[in-house]
């Protein structure tokens, strides 16, 4: 009975194992992926880019299990702003202590805590995002596929500022700014391209 019942342990072990799938490292190819950003306000909209400094993901082969990234703060660009001055005086706003503080907090990172299927290629992520060394979670959804030793994302992402201590120009903490107010939400668009280590 005992050598039957270690026969049995072991043969359930190692059909677990055998169905077991490894975890794949997907790292993130900076020179594929694009961030972009858009900002709103009463009188319009500016748009821009962010750089990922880094970032990989964790997959079974067929799914997303995991990730982290890194987005570089001190990259950000402003591509709708044709004069040069206004246009670096915006970035500069940008990187100030009134927005992301850029010259104390130079890095934002995002790390994947669940990745759920809502069909197809499609998911519902979720995560942790910091900015300003304020956490807060947030989820949006993807399109993610994993072919081979690739894995290409898409998503867009609403972040709300306010809640990273990122006050200036809203309606919500200052009254009276009329046309010069800004929008609590900002809009990221991502688009990733991650290749298996």
């Amino acid at each position: 009975m005992k050598i039957s019942h270690v026969v049995l342990t072991a043969a359930l072990a190692f059909s677990a194992l055998a169905f077991t799938r490894a975890s794949i490292v997907f790292n993130v190819d900076k020179t594929k992926s694009k961030v972009t950003w858009v900002g709103k306000k009463v009188t319009g909209e500016h748009t821009g880019t962010i750089s990922i400094a880094d970032g990989s993901l964790t997959s079974d082969g067929k799914s997303i299990l995991g990730g982290t990234f890194t987005i570089d703060l001190t990259t950000i660009t402003c591509t709708d702003l044709t004069d040069a001055d206004y246009n670096a005086k915006l970035v500069g706003h940008l990187k100030a202590d009134d927005f992301f503080g850029v010259a104390k907090f130079p890095k934002s990172t995002f790390a994947i805590t669940k990745v759920t299927s809502t069909g197809g290629a499609n998911y519902k992520v979720a995560g942790n995002l910091t900015i300003k060394g304020i956490t807060q979670a947030i989820e949006f959804p993807a399109t993610i596929t994993v072919a081979g030793t690739t894995v290409t994302a898409k998503a867009k992402i609403i972040v709300d500022r306010t809640k990273f201590d990122i006050k200036y120009g809203s309606a919500s903490f200052f009254d009276s700014l009329g046309d010069k107010a800004i929008s609590n939400d900002f809009e990221l668009n991502v688009d990733l391209v991650a290749t298996k280590k």
